[in-house]
C-alpha cells in the first residue's frame, strides 16, 4: 500500500540498519547494566555449567510448550501456553548468556566473524550431548493432560529452587530468580487449576490426566535430585540444592493430588543411564528430534542475517 505519502513499509525496507529485524544482529546485551563478576571463590567453569542446567531446563520447556500454539482447548489457554513459553524462553535466555560470560569457553566454535549472539551460539550450535537439561523436559509430548502434568511436576520444582536461588551471591542468577518467581508461581497456579479440572471432570478426562501422570512421574525424581556441581554451588552461596527443596516440593504436589482425589504415586528413583542424568548429557532420543527441528534454520544458514 502506498499514496503521497509513502509506503507504510519505508522504515522496514531503507537502509542497511539490521537493528530492525527480529533475529541474528541488533540485539543489545540481556546483563548489560549487571555485574557479572565471578563471586570470590567461586570456579567460573562451574559457575558457566551450573547456568546451563538451569538455562536448558527453560529452553527446552519452552520450546515443547511452543509446540502447542495454535492447539491448546481454546484461544484463552492457547495464549497462556504461549505466554508461558516466552516466560521460560526470557529466562533462558538470560542464564545462557550469563553462563558464556561467566566462561567463553563453554560456547561452540563458529566461524570467525559470525553475528550470533552468545544465547543463541549455545541455543542453536550445541550438540545434544552438551545440554544439561532434566529429562522432564525434553520427552515428547502427548494429549492436553500430558502438557498440563508435565508443567505442574516442573514449575512446582522450579519454583523452590528459584524462591531460594534469590539469595545467590551471583547477581545475575538473583535476578533472574526475583523475576522468575512471579513468573513461575504463575505455571504452577494454571497447572495447578486444569490438574483439578481435569482430575474431577468427566471420566475420560480424569482417565488421560491419570496416564500422563503414570509416564511423567518416574521423570520428576530428577527435579530434586542434587547433581555434584550443584551441591557445590550451593556450599559457596551461589547456587540451590535442589535435594533441599524435596520436602517442600513434596508437600506442594501432595496438596494437589488431596483436593484432586488422584492417589499419590510412589516415590521414584532419578532417571539416567549407569547412575548419569541429563546434567551430565545423557539424554532421551526425544531431544535429538527436538533439537533437530528447533536448530534447523540457524545451522542450514549459520552467521545469517535476519
Amino acid at each position: 500500500m502506498s499514496d503521497e505519502h509513502g509506503s507504510v513499509f519505508d522504515g522496514l525496507l531503507g537502509g542497511d540498519d539490521s537493528a530492525q529485524w527480529a533475529f541474528g544482529t541488533g540485539f543489545e546485551d540481556p546483563l548489560a547494566g549487571v555485574d557479572t563478576t565471578t563471586p570470590g571463590g567461586v570456579d567460573p567453569a562451574e559457575l558457566a555449567a551450573y547456568c546451563l542446567m538451569l538455562g536448558d531446563d527453560a529452553l527446552i520447556m519452552s520450546q515443547r510448550l511452543s509446540e502447542w500454539c495454535s492447539r491448546a482447548p481454546d484461544l484463552e489457554e492457547d495464549i497462556a501456553l504461549a505466554n508461558i513459553a516466552l516466560d521460560l524462553l526470557g529466562q533462558a535466555r538470560l542464564l545462557l548468556t550469563r553462563a558464556a560470560a561467566a566462561d567463553p569457553d563453554v560456547l561452540p566454535r563458529l566461524p570467525e566473524g559470525s553475528p550470533v549472539p552468545p544465547e543463541d551460539a549455545l541455543a542453536f550450535f550445541r550438540d545434544e550431548r552438551r545440554f544439561r537439561n532434566v529429562w522432564l523436559a525434553e520427552v515428547a509430548g502427548g494429549d492436553f493432560a500430558h502438557v498440563v502434568v508435565r508443567l505442574l511436576l516442573f514449575s512446582v520444582a522450579r519454583l523452590a529452587l528459584l524462591e531460594r536461588l534469590r539469595t545467590s551471591r551471583d547477581q545475575v542468577l538473583a535476578a533472574v530468580a526475583g523475576k522468575g518467581v512471579k513468573e513461575v508461581t504463575y505455571h504452577r497456579d494454571w497447572a495447578g487449576r486444569w490438574f483439578l479440572t481435569l482430575a474431577r471432570g468427566t471420566g475420560e478426562s480424569r482417565r488421560r490426566l491419570l496416564a500422563a501422570l503414570d509416564a511423567l512421574w518416574p521423570l520428576q525424581a530428577e527435579t530434586v535430585a542434587a547433581h555434584p556441581l550443584e551441591r557445590a554451588l550451593a556450599r559457596a552461596g551461589v547456587g540451590v540444592d535442589p535435594a533441599s527443596a524435596r520436602e517442600e516440593v513434596d508437600a506442594v504436589l501432595g496438596q494437589v493430588f488431596a483436593v484432586s482425589g488422584v492417589a499419590r504415586p510412589e516415590p521414584a528413583q532419578p532417571s539416567g543411564i549407569g547412575g548419569r542424568t541429563g546434567r551430565d548429557g545423557v539424554h532421551t532420543e526425544d531431544l535429538g528430534r527436538l533439537l533437530a527441528e528447533m536448530q534447523a534454520v540457524a545451522r542450514a544458514h549459520p552467521g545469517g542475517r535476519w
